[in-house]
């Protein structure tokens, strides 16, 4: 929803006849029937906006000051649609992985019943198109087996695959979950549900705006001043460029995704310790060591060392790792007696961006040789695609080449700043 992801938007219900003219106007019509207040300040429009339909600011708005306001009556979810009450009686059959299910229905429901209050907002959807999710066998062991026993809900024109797989990609990347009070942290998370008007806006990782949850309405605030003419951003959430390319389509060019990331494998930092080995004795000691720290789950085949512009988000899996492969053989026996047990922890082994260079050596050297092989695994250099980025020849660049480019750098410059760090 942020960029050229966006897609073309769906006319309407489907088998709803012919697209209205003006869907923007009918959208709007709809937010004043049912309550939903937008400032006179903002403006839904394909204009100005980085992709699709956004919202843009009309006037300069300042920090803490409304942008909308969404009644709970106006969400589109499984408890708010016409079908809640069945829904809710029928939930232990309807239990599944994902949890999405209940939400799911309601939308096919929603989206073929003629008098759907919903029907303008459906105008502004975007038509998806295939996205694969596990969650695919849900819709023949629960969904259509549901549809089919309740056919005077659910349409023929509903009974789809196809429909199915573009609500579930809309619902993965449009759909909002109400955060638990703190005092319910112990409760099952909250189900998925649609928020009209806030998933128009597209996401930045330096958001200007925020969803505020409340008991009567859902409301979205200005965070920083906004000048005229300004596109107005939520956030989807801290994601790094490679998981918005893969849920939205797109990537944020560098510096700007302040929350973008890279990853070290885990088996990389052990192969770079295995090049430090010299003799037999200390190839099986390192995996005698790599074993403990698979058994004290910091470790594993198939993860990764995950590491931010500003912080090494696995602290502590990568802190313990460089702590027990780079610890002297003896304090190795100790602290393996101990199951890892007894070790203070000292600030200076604190694994936080700026404090890195005052690591000790030996472990400045197994991270620096872990970035190493790292960007060994890539096809190109950093100057390569730093030229590319500066060159015209970019600008010629399909948009998924032109994406694709983002997330390497991004991940390269977060890689050279670690090397930097360590030597």
């Amino acid at each position: 929803m942020a960029t050229q992801a966006k897609r073309r938007r769906v006319a309407g219900p489907v088998g709803g006849g012919d697209a209205a003219p003006d869907p923007v106007a009918g959208f709007l019509s709809w937010c004043r029937q049912v309550g939903l207040e937008l400032s006179p300040k903002v403006s839904v429009s394909r204009q100005g906006t980085v992709a699709g339909y956004g919202m843009v600011a009309r006037e300069s708005v300042q920090p803490g000051e409304l942008l909308f306001a969404v009644p709970r009556a106006a969400l589109l979810s499984q408890h708010t649609c016409s079908i809640g009450g069945l829904l809710e009686r029928e939930r232990g059959a309807l239990q599944s992985q994902s949890g999405w299910v209940p939400l799911l229905l309601a939308l096919l429901h929603e989206l073929q019943a003629p008098a759907s209050p919903w029907s303008p907002y459906f105008a502004l959807w975007p038509e998806l198109g295939r996205l694969e999710h596990p969650m695919f066998c849900e819709y023949y062991s629960i969904v259509l087996p549901f549809m089919e026993a309740h056919p005077d809900l659910f349409s023929p024109r509903v009974r789809s695959l196809e429909l199915y797989r573009q609500l579930v990609a809309l619902v993965m990347a449009y759909s909002f979950q109400e955060p638990l009070e703190e005092e319910e942290d112990e409760k099952e998370p909250n189900s998925p549900l649609m928020v009209p008007a806030a998933d128009i806006l597209n996401h930045l990782a330096n958001h200007n705006a925020n969803l505020e949850y409340s008991p009567n309405c859902l409301r979205m605030v200005a965070t920083q001043l906004i000048p005229k003419g300004h596109e107005i951003f939520n956030t989807y959430g801290q994601m790094a460029n490679w998981q918005l390319i893969h849920m939205y389509g797109f990537a944020e060019p560098y510096p700007d995704n302040t929350d973008d990331t890279a990853d070290i494998q885990m088996v990389t930092v052990r192969e770079a310790a295995l090049q430090g080995t010299k003799v037999e004795a200390e190839r099986l000691l390192l995996y005698e060591r790599w074993d403990f720290l698979c058994k004290l789950e910091m470790v594993g085949e198939e993860g990764a060392f995950v590491i931010g512009r500003e912080e090494v988000l696995t602290e502590e899996e990568l802190t313990t790792t460089l702590k027990v492969l780079c610890m002297p053989a003896e304090e190795f026996r100790e602290f393996k007696d101990q199951d890892g047990w007894g070790d203070n922890k000292r600030e200076e082994d604190s694994l936080t961006i700026t404090n890195i260079p005052k690591l000790k050596a030996s472990w400045r050297q197994l991270l620096r040789d872990s970035v190493l092989l790292t960007l060994q695994t890539y096809a190109t250099d950093l100057k390569s695609e730093q030229d590319l980025l500066s060159n015209e020849v970019y600008t010629r660049l399909s948009w998924r080449e032109q994406q694709a480019l983002q997330v390497r750098y991004g991940q390269k410059m977060i890689l050279h700043q670690l090397l930097e760090l360590t030597s």
